[in-house]
């Protein structure tokens, strides 16, 4: 049950984190707590000065510019972040020492600090990490530094092998170089072609007899299979000279490599190029640096994509073997899983459709979402475990490879009739057991497992909440988590026993948490906001009950001296569905609980990207929107922000709602609340505008197309008009494939519902946007023309990206919103 305590003040109002009362806040340099701070609460009426649309849609430098990019040093006792430069891109790095104040590092100084993705050596004496490309290894308790390469090239993947020295990549070539002597060898070479054949004999009658009628063809012919024998013999008997190389096929792509800890074996990922690379169009920029229209490549449509499946192969580098590893062991690997799906679209056009069995295309799983790689590899590095993903989106899989049948060997299956989720897919090893961990969503919401190789699997967590970030300590006592399971808008941390299941609670901070552990497992380094404060740095020691101590305090007094209205978190009944449709209302200045007679208009901001949480506690990264949203509450509007059905954070079946029917069920969550607004907020239903950007542009065109009555102005920016030109990724998942699913398309796409349009329509375009095309508004814009609509206004963006830059394009965007709203409510 979440604390009545944080219901009133973190949920009702907000909760604001503070240090001291004598520490000042500077908009230009990082402002340490001088004495451990610990979390408590402030007023959320901070300030008096009003907020102006000027200023909320200036360049975010005026808030105070959030630690950034932090990390642990090798030490666990000095955290390391970045901080913006005021006015620039350019970024400084601050170290905090023993939770002191923030020094500042010099640019000579970087190379020494470590990284977020630095290696341990088992015996957690030494930590290597790349600088620059460079290979740096670290001696813990000396802190003593040796740079291991000096190139302009770029060392990554860096792993500690069983013998102590470091292997890397550089492109397509592994190397390993020794700790103590710094000297490296190149352990195997990966070639992106087909094998050379070598001198080959000749060959046809023509061929034959030139060879035996002049002898210069043939000596040449024999002094070239000399030189091919010679330097074969030279290879097996001389163990100075590199001699590991493997052809994985020409105009091939490598996805991914990953090399075993004892350094014998690398498994590795190709596709076609053509399938993975294609860029089919182009995104014409009209204001180019030289003055010329600048054609931009520009990726394909989700109706170009054709099925594609990855070859995984099993390098042994020990007996120079090579096999393509087939996908024959999975369960279900040959279900036509769609085929429901396709006799629904075949009826449509009079035909029958007959399920087939057939082998599914199949890759590696995306990093879309995530932080690690899909091929893990225990401790020993006698198992390796590789998550594979079905092109239909309908299954993932888990498995291990027999080294003795070359042959993958299934551990887990999670099959889903709507879309596997491409995030919450964390998986690994044990560090002392061949035991599997991972999340997955079966339950209905994602949750911990464990699995031993020759058993059946565990859940470790459970409930109606979320789980991801997982990070397992050493001794396999505990696996660190975020999870939102007080409220779903509140994430704290967490970790777990896999051994007993024991849950121990760990934060208990009221907002937006994410965490660190620190390389000796002592502490937990925290990124934590509030509804009202954007996120700063916390240090607490990684047990129940520890003490929060503040690292950094960059809030400017220009945004603590606004007064901002701190929206409430209520949850809407659904319609639809048993669960509530939770959602942020920012309510009047003047309101007052219970008021009757004049009516008041109200707007609903639409989140973008659907698959996205907004209506949580803390920081948004909709700042400028929350600070607008601020100013029409305080000129009399009731503002909600929904986290509609497909929002992130509340499990499987609101994600997957929208399955072949995007547009549809959110709307009727928008309809709701539009309801709970005029019930509990004094709200007049024909005063309600609704706006929102990418996804929420995508909304705003559905709601006043499908339900034209139910808002009567609407700002649709940066907006999807037709998902057959959106990206694959995230289309096919929820609407399949358009070659496979026209049904879906049409249905999802605003373009096929323009004829209802009868209200005001705003439309806002960015003319370089390489994620939603500048082509959907056009297309649209003409097929409003056709129907000759009247009611809409478009406004196009020369020199903008998706994600606006300019604080002057901002400015504008939203007086145009801001116009709308007061011309038609």
């Amino acid at each position: 049950m979440i604390k009545q305590s944080i219901i009133s003040a973190a949920i009702a109002s907000s909760l604001l984190l503070t240090g001291c009362q004598t520490t000042s806040h500077s908009s230009n340099k990082v402002q340490p707590q001088i004495t451990p701070a610990t979390v408590v609460t402030t007023p959320v009426d901070f300030g008096g000065k009003k907020i102006t649309l000027e200023q909320a849609m200036a360049h975010p430098d005026w808030l105070g510019r959030s630690p950034q990019s932090a990390f642990w040093a090798a030490d666990s006792n000095t955290v390391v972040f970045k901080q913006k430069q005021e006015g620039t891109d350019l970024k400084d790095t601050f170290i905090v020492a023993n939770n002191s104040a923030p020094v500042p590092v010099t640019l000579a100084e970087l190379h020494s600090l470590g990284a977020d993705n630095a290696i341990y050596s088992d015996n957690a004496k030494h930590q290597a990490y790349t600088f620059k490309g460079n290979i740096f290894v670290k001696a813990i308790s000396s802190g003593e530094i040796k740079q291991l390469t000096f190139s302009s090239e770029s060392a990554s993947q860096l792993k500690f092998l069983l013998t102590g020295d470091i292997a890397y990549r550089v492109e397509n070539t592994f190397y390993t170089v020794n700790v103590n002597t710094g000297q490296s060898k190149e352990l195997v070479k990966l070639h992106l072609d087909d094998a050379p054949k070598g001198t080959l004999e000749p060959k046809g009658y023509i061929a034959q007899e030139q060879h035996n009628l002049i002898q210069y063809v043939a000596l040449q012919h024999k002094n070239s299979k000399d030189k091919e024998q010679r330097l074969e013999q030279l290879k097996q008997q001389n163990t100075t000279i590199a001699n590991s190389h493997f052809y994985l096929g020409k105009d091939k792509y490598l996805v991914s490599a990953s090399l075993s800890p004892a350094g014998d074996k690398l498994i590795v990922v190709t596709a076609n190029n053509a399938d993975w690379r294609a860029a089919t169009d182009i995104m014409p920029n009209y204001v180019s640096q030289n003055g010329d229209i600048d054609p931009v490549k520009a990726r394909r449509r989700v109706a170009q994509a054709q099925a594609t499946s990855s070859d995984v192969l099993l390098l042994d580098l020990a007996r120079n073997n090579q096999v393509t590893l087939s996908y024959n062991s999975l369960p279900g690997f040959d279900e036509d899983v769609l085929a429901a799906v396709k006799a629904e679209n075949a009826k449509a056009l009079g035909e029958t459709y007959k399920a087939v069995k057939a082998p599914r295309a199949i890759n590696l799983i995306s990093d879309w979402g995530w932080d690690q790689s899909a091929i893990q590899w225990n401790q020993s590095g006698t198992e390796v475990a590789v998550m594979l993903e079905a092109w239909d989106n309908k299954d993932r899989w888990i498995a291990t490879v027999d080294f003795d049948a070359d042959k993958f060997v299934p551990q887990h299956r999670l099959h889903d009739d709507a879309w596997v989720n491409y995030t919450y897919n964390d998986f690994g090893w044990l560090n002392n057991s061949d035991t599997l961990y991972y999340l997955s969503e079966e339950s209905g919401y994602s949750h911990i497992y464990i699995k031993p190789l020759s058993g059946k699997s565990k859940q470790l967590t459970s409930g109606n909440y979320v789980v991801s970030h997982l990070t397992l300590s050493k001794d396999d006592s505990a696996i660190y988590f975020k999870a939102n399971i007080e409220h779903p808008g509140l994430y704290e941390i967490y970790r777990v026993d896999p051994n007993t299941g024991v849950k121990e609670t760990l934060t208990d901070l009221n907002g937006m948490t994410d965490y660190s552990l620190s390389p000796d497992e002592s502490k937990l380094l925290l990124n934590h906001s509030k509804i009202m404060m954007p996120n700063e740095l916390y240090v607490a020691d990684a047990k129940t009950n520890a003490q929060v101590t503040r690292l950094t305090n960059t809030v400017s007094d220009a945004f603590l001296n606004k007064k901002l209205i701190a929206p409430k978190i209520v949850a809407v009944p659904s319609s639809h569905t048993e669960q509530p449709v939770y959602a942020k209302v920012y309510y009047p200045a003047d309101y007052v609980e219970g008021e009757v007679g004049k009516k008041r208009k109200a707007v609903i901001f639409n989140h973008g990207a659907g698959y996205l949480q907004n209506s949580h506690m803390g920081w948004s990264g909709y700042f400028r929107e929350f600070m607008f949203h601020s100013l029409l509450a305080s000129e009399g509007y009731v503002v909600m922000d929904m986290d509609y059905r497909a929002s992130k954070g509340y499990g499987r079946d609101w994600r997957t709602a929208i399955y072949r029917q995007m547009g549809k069920p959110e709307i009727e969550d928008l309809a709701d609340g539009v309801k709970w607004m005029a019930e509990h907020a004094n709200v007049d239903t024909n005063a309600v505008g609704t706006y929102g950007g990418s996804y929420g542009g995508f909304m705003t065109f559905m709601a006043l197309f499908t339900q034209p009555d139910l808002f009567q102005a609407g700002a649709a920016l940066r907006p999807v008009t037709d998902w057959a030109y959106y990206n694959t990724p995230y289309t096919s998942n929820i609407l399949n494939h358009p070659d496979v699913d026209p049904i879906a398309y049409r249905r999802s796409s605003p373009i096929y519902h323009a004829e209802g349009l009868k209200n005001d329509l705003l439309i806002n375009a960015p003319m370089i946007d390489d994620n939603v095309f500048f082509q959907d508004v056009v297309r649209l814009v003409q097929r409003l023309i056709e129907l000759e609509k009247q009611d809409f206004e478009t406004a196009i963006y020369p020199v903008e990206p998706h994600g606006f830059v300019q604080p002057s394009s901002w400015l504008d965007e939203y007086r145009r919103i801001y116009k709308l709203f007061k011309e038609n409510l």
